[in-house]
Formats: structure tokens, sequence, C-alpha cells
């Protein structure tokens, strides 16, 4: 990596979707700040792939934000936070249970706060409006929304050192798509994890609305899932 890369932040949940896009990213050349969020999710699978995916593809570090979006932190309302059933009938209409309120808000404003400290312009995030379980916050005018604001906000912008993109480079690409993307770039997605309800010692549970999306990606791409289903 260029000593004169320019700086990305990255965020990386640990799913196939964000290692994808961490690896975009550095083919890009920038020089990636990986950003996770401990959020008082009920499992912490997902943080474990984030460290060896982070590390596996080169990021110049990787940072953990300690948040509480629980229902004890006066958050929740979300079966990935809180004691609801995860949904494992497949999508059903509106948006699912498995919605975290404003998630993607939260975690692109402390993004883009860690941006200006490192010196970055460039915030790379993995969502998708095509396979996608109806989250408000994956939607392409959401990101395009929230690029405007990070360039009213911010000190770094209003005093013209640069200007904030926001990069959701999977956002109109199938599940199938992203896999071949990512595999073409060598990502290792066997150190990924995208199920809502995995068992104690992580296989993925395959029935959950991440799981099918995941497993219906693999076989379009015409490849085998490497993650242990229960």
């Amino acid at each position: 990596m260029s000593e004169i890369a320019k700086q990305a932040v990255v965020l990386v949940s640990g799913g196939l979707d964000s290692a994808t896009t961490l690896a975009i990213a550095r083919r890009a050349g920038f020089a990636c700040h990986a950003l996770s969020f401990d959020y008082g999710q009920r499992h912490r699978f997902e943080l474990e792939a984030a460290r060896a995916v982070s590390a596996a593809l080169g990021a110049v570090d990787h940072r953990v934000v300690t948040l509480d979006l629980t229902a004890a932190g006066g958050f929740g309302h979300s079966a990935l936070t809180d004691r609801i059933d995860v949904p494992k009938a497949g999508p059903g209409a509106g948006i699912p249970v498995t919605y975290v309120p404003a998630r993607n808000t939260i975690f692109l404003s402390i993004a883009l706060g860690y941006a200006e400290v490192v010196g970055a312009f460039d915030i790379f995030i993995g969502v998708n409006a095509v396979d996608y379980s109806g989250y408000p916050d994956c939607r392409p005018a959401f990101i395009a929304a929230f690029e405007r604001l990070a360039n009213l906000a911010t000190a770094a912008a209003v005093e013209d050192k640069g200007r904030f993109t926001i990069h959701a480079p999977l956002i109109d690409l199938t599940k199938g798509q992203i896999i071949r993307t990512g595999l073409s770039l060598g990502v290792d997605y066997s150190l990924t994890h995208s199920c809502y309800d995995p068992s104690a010692d992580g296989a993925s549970c395959g029935q959950c609305d991440s799981c099918r999306l995941r497993r219906a990606g693999f076989e379009q791409a015409g490849v085998r899932d490497p993650v242990r289903y229960r």
C-alpha cells in the first residue's frame, strides 16, 4: 500500500456484503480504517468475523465502537437486540422485526466523525437495495441524503478541505453478483458470518432472512457456501 494512499472508513459488520465492500475499497487504492459496532446484538460471532475479515483484507486498523441499542439501553424493539423471535418463515410484508431503529444512520454518523479524525473523505458501507429485507436505511435515497448531510455538518467540508462521499458499491447488485465480485477480489467467505440466530457454536440456522438471502446468493453465483449450517 502506498504511503500516499487516500484514507477511507469502511463499515465492517462481519457479513459477506461488508467483506466485499472492504475488498472493493482496497482494490480502489484506499487505506482502509475498518469500523465495527458492538451495539448489543444477540451474539458476538459477527464481531469475530469482522476482526478476521479486516485482518485478511489488509485494513490498516480495525476499531470496534461500543453502543447500547438494546431495550435496556432505551432503544431496542428489534429481534437482533431483544428477546423477540427471529423470523424463520421467509420475508413477510412490511419492515421486519430484525430492523434496528435508525441503525445505519447511527453507524454512518459515527463513521463520519471518525473520518474527520483520520483525514478521510470517503466512507464505504455495504448496503444493498436489491436482495435485502425491506430496511429503509438500505435505499439509494438514504445514502444520497446522508452524503448531503455529511457535507453540511462537518468542519472539514465547511472549511473546503474536501467533500465527503458515501460509497455504497453493492447497492444495485444481486447477492449472486456481490459474491462473484468478492471471489474475484480474493474474499474468503468462510471468514464471514451472516446468520441472525446462530447456534451456541456459531453454526448458521439456515432459515432466517439473512441466511436465506445468503444461500440463494451462493446458488446464483454457482459456488458452495463455505459456512457451517446446522
